[in-house]
């Protein structure tokens, strides 16, 4: 496949596919060192510097890799998946089982260092799960039921558990409304989890991280085992 000149346009973004298309149909096979940098922009027809920033681009999708005096390697001849969309892929059950594992720790961390605002906003957000229990739409009680538990990973005081609860949220979000519409999750448990969620607050309120690892880990497993019965 002969490369050719592009047409005037974002040439960084042309180059880039140009050459991602010359990995993905075998032209330049995983170990293959790539032209330099003065051959591809002849070949392309346009400047080093568009190609050094096509080679960045591709360096970022983890297609190549420069390797100091050396030159730049082919290393993979698919990009890296985004990290949202494998999540989109994923099964509920899977994320979910993740989820178990980042929220124990967040509710182990919120009992350590809440404060005084984020007790507030917890007191808040179990309120607001209360009155979406007692209304009639299963979605808007399965947003109340998620943002509290977002209210005890903010308490954690982690931004990057913070980002990775956020990153979850869709997808736990289209699968548990997904069970609701199998099971009355609700209907089945008479106090639609209220005791075990006031339980998690109480014990972020009361710094007892043992206890609020407890209750968010025996929650959370049995909704996982609903999942997983699907």
């Amino acid at each position: 496949m002969a490369l050719g000149p592009l047409r005037p346009s974002p040439l960084v973004e042309q180059a880039a596919e140009r050459l991602r298309a010359q990995i993905a149909d075998g032209s330049w096979p995983i170990g293959t060192r790539l032209p330099g940098e003065t051959t591809l922009a002849r070949d392309l027809g346009v400047g080093r510097s568009t190609v050094r920033e096509a080679l960045r681009a591709l360096a970022g999708a983890g297609l190549v890799r420069a390797r100091q005096g050396a030159g730049v390697f082919v290393i993979a001849t698919e990009p890296d998946e985004d990290w949202r969309a494998r999540l989109g892929r994923a099964s509920v059950a899977d994320v979910y089982e993740i989820r178990v594992m980042v929220e124990v720790r967040a509710a182990e961390l919120a009992a350590e260092r809440r404060t005084g605002a984020d007790l507030t906003a917890l007191d808040r957000a179990l309120a607001a799960r209360d009155r979406a229990a007692a209304g009639p739409a299963t979605e808007a009680f399965i947003d109340a039921d998620i943002a509290l538990h977002a209210a005890v990973v903010a308490a954690a005081h982690n931004p990057v558990l913070v980002d990775l609860f956020a990153a979850f949220v869709p997808v736990l979000r289209e699968g548990l409304l997904d069970l609701a519409r199998l099971v009355d999750v609700r209907r089945a448990d008479a106090d639609h989890g209220r005791a075990a969620h006031a339980g998690l607050v109480a014990a972020v309120r009361d710094r007892d991280p043992a206890a609020a690892r407890d209750v968010i880990a025996t929650e959370l497993r049995q909704t996982l085992a609903h999942l997983q019965r699907r």
